[in-house]
């Protein structure tokens, strides 16, 4: 028989403080890192905003226009013409720039979840990958198709006009929609805005139809489809504004919390560091002290 055999494994210990010192040193590098990409981002987005903003200013008649004719005919979309609603979420593919893209994601579950828009065969046309990529987990069979890259260099009436002519030959004949959009405010504050639009049956009924006596059947097509191009360019101007901002916003906030998180870490790793060559001293004197006491 054999006894019992202990078995003793060398333990490999490493020096205290030194392991610390060199997390906290590629620490602070990563953060001075990210520091630097954040405000390049900002310079960016600022940049880019100033043009925006700018050109924001000679797109807004294009939104206004469009509701004038809306208002002055009193169009109205009453729920018993209504078997088919289209929603058109206007986001973008990029990130880093707040609640931009779910704000809109959230408008758009809260008028999917009423119970007017349940009893509705009701599309989703997603504008940007955020707004699919959040809405396809659950609506998936909602998505009635999805366009990016749209206003990757700078939003055009183009874009807007390629949009429009795809809803319009999609073959998803809507009788109302609404456009999702967020519309710029402040360079820190914006608000989650719908803009309505309807068919040409719907406007054909329009109340106040009659006061525009040169309106044919096709006259009153061919401005549906212009007011659908317009609604659009103006949302995704008003949209990429708001996008722009709260990316310079976010991107500002970041590079402040980084500058914050190097102060602390620069503080922390300089403790730390005087905390190791106290030890080391204590350790040396305390050693000569040894020696000189067995001499």
């Amino acid at each position: 028989m054999f006894g019992a055999v202990s078995l003793m494994t060398p333990v490999y210990t490493q020096a205290r403080g030194y392991a610390t010192l060199k997390d906290i040193s590629r620490r602070l590098k990563s953060v001075k890192n990210i520091q630097k990409i954040t405000k390049s981002m900002k310079m960016v987005s600022a940049a880019k905003y100033a043009k925006a903003e700018k050109d924001l200013k000679a797109t807004r008649p294009y939104g206004q226009a469009t509701t004038v004719f809306n208002e002055q005919a009193e169009v109205e979309a009453q729920q018993e013409n209504v078997k088919k609603h289209l929603i058109v979420a206007v986001t973008s593919d990029r990130g880093l720039c707040g609640a931009i893209h779910s704000s809109i994601v959230k408008a758009v579950k809260a008028l999917l979840s009423d119970e007017k828009a349940q009893n509705l065969d009701t599309k989703i046309v997603c504008i940007g990958d955020k707004s699919k990529s959040m809405l396809q987990r659950v609506y998936s069979n909602n998505i009635l198709f999805s366009v990016n890259d749209i206003g990757k260099k700078n939003v055009s009436f183009l874009d807007a006009s390629v949009i429009a002519n795809e809803i319009l030959n999609s073959g998803y004949e809507f009788d109302s929609g609404e456009i999702l959009y967020n519309k710029f405010k402040t360079v820190i504050s914006y608000t989650t805005t719908k803009q309505p639009f309807f068919s040409t049956s719907l406007l054909t009924n329009a109340k106040n139809i009659g006061l525009y006596d040169s309106l044919d059947a096709e006259t009153l097509k061919c401005y549906q489809e212009y007011q659908l191009v317009s609604m659009l360019f103006y949302s995704l101007k008003e949209n990429s504004t708001s996008e722009l901002s709260a990316r310079m916003s976010a991107m500002d906030n970041a590079s402040k919390n980084a500058g914050e998180m190097i102060g602390k870490l620069t503080l922390y790793y300089n403790r730390t560091r005087q905390a190791v060559i106290t030890r080391e001293l204590i350790e040396i004197i305390s050693g000569a002290s040894a020696l000189d006491a067995k001499e």
